[in-house]
């Protein structure tokens, strides 16, 4: 028997194990971070649990604003947005989002089929759009879809100053030499020279390589840029900003 998830409104409150506000479950090679903001307790919990087996790194926020705050704090890969959520609803969300230029993709969750609200979400630039209840399966596969899609439109190779990464062979190289990087090295350095000159906090980093929320890992982010400088040498080009966190530099040499 398929599990659904309902539309049955259940007061508002922690979730069960503490997850708000912190990642649950999540393997250190996640297929990225799914943000769920989701108000109805027994729905976020049947969303993140299949997810979480499907690969993805979760994070659960209950309240809109949260939410909003959330998205721009941890960068993840798609959102899984309730309309109506308290505080702010997932239509301000996504106008908010769409007016400083946040292509994260998002996939709208309704109680309601209506065809009104359904083009209004698609015009403010939802990916995606779902109607409770729904098999929480094929909220797996159409979020597998939209990121399956979303990385084929993307060049697989990437060069940065004297480095060249192959994102589909995971490899890099110095000068044409290949380096020795592990799996976290490759998707931290990935992460970093994606967005040259832009400035990540330790938690930001925490949250898109290693799906976890734990702020008090800023540790781990530390030795693995320590490791990379040591391997890569200055051809690296990742800059520390004090008291903030790192970033690529934008002209490397």
């Amino acid at each position: 028997m398929f599990e659904n998830c309902q539309g049955a409104r259940k007061p508002v409150g922690p979730l069960d194990g503490g997850v708000r506000g912190r990642l649950d479950g999540v393997v250190t090679d996640a297929r990225g971070l799914v943000l769920i903001a989701e108000d109805e307790i027994a729905i976020a919990q049947l969303e993140r649990r299949y997810l979480d087996r499907a690969g993805f790194g979760v994070h659960v926020e209950q309240d809109g604003v949260a939410a909003l705050e959330a998205i721009r704090r941890l960068r993840p890969a798609l959102v899984v947005l309730d309309i109506g959520l308290p505080g702010m609803d997932g239509f301000a969300i996504c106008a908010a989002l769409q007016e400083v230029g946040d292509p994260v993709p998002i996939v709208f969750v309704t109680a309601h089929d209506d065809e009104v609200e359904r083009v209004r979400g698609l015009e403010l630039g939802a990916h995606d759009y779902i109607t409770k209840p729904f098999s929480p399966r094929e909220l797996v596969a159409r979020v597998s879809g939209i990121l399956r899609r979303a990385s084929a439109g993307t060049s697989p190779s990437r060069r940065h100053g004297r480095l060249e990464l192959d994102a589909t062979r995971r490899r890099v190289t110095v000068d044409g030499v290949a380096a020795d990087l592990t799996a976290t090295e490759f998707d931290l350095l990935l992460a970093l020279v994606r967005q040259p000159g832009r400035v990540f906090t330790r938690p930001e980093l925490l949250a898109q390589v290693w799906g976890k929320a734990d702020y008090s890992g800023g540790r781990t982010v530390d030795v693995h840029v320590a490791q990379l400088r040591a391997k890569l040498g200055p051809p690296a080009g990742i800059r520390t900003v004090h008291g903030v966190g790192y970033t690529a530099d934008e002209h490397p040499g």
